[in-house]
Formats: structure tokens, sequence, C-alpha cells
């Protein structure tokens, strides 16, 4: 599982994007050149939290939370073939309950 081989550090959090459905509601085949980016995933990971005067401020999300996130935010990885995004906690936009 990818929490365990990342850590990431600071306010930093790491997310396994979520897959889009190959097909539309009329049966349509989406290519993969066609596709948009995922903008939302789940948590797998999240860092201790920012310091902030001295003090560490806890993280608001936590590891199993879905969340979105903005389209072009983070850095794309690839750990032991699984595609993964190390984003900040800001460019978490929200979390979907």
């Amino acid at each position: 599982m990818a929490n365990q081989k990342v850590a990431p550090l600071a306010d930093r959090v790491v997310v396994k994007p979520l897959e889009e459905a190959e097909q539309m509601r009329g049966g349509l085949y989406i290519p993969d050149t066609a596709k948009e980016k995922p903008q939302q995933g789940t948590v797998v990971a999240v860092g201790p939290g920012r310091f902030e005067k001295e003090t560490r401020v806890p993280m608001d999300v936590k590891v199993g939370d879905k969340i979105l996130y903005g389209k072009y935010s983070g850095t794309e990885v690839t750990i032991e073939g699984e595609a993964l995004l190390i984003l900040r906690e800001s460019d978490v936009l929200a979390v979907i309950n």
C-alpha cells in the first residue's frame, strides 16, 4: 500500500486519483487522450502538519478522506506502479462526505 511507502513532509498530502469511467451514459467509449485529469481522489498518507510560530498546525484531512483538488495541483509520481499525486493541504478544495 502506498501509505507505507510514502511519508509526506510538513503539510503535504498523498492522494490516489480516482479513475474516470471508461464509458459515458450513452455507451460511447472515451479514449485516454480525450479524458480530463481527475480532480478528486482518496487520501492515502498525510504529513504531520506545518509549523506556524513554532507550533505545529494539525492537518484538516486524514487518511481515507475523499477530496477535491485543483486540476493542475500537485506533483504526479509513480511508486511501485501506482500513480499518486503529492500536493499541499492548501491545494485541497473540499472533503467529500
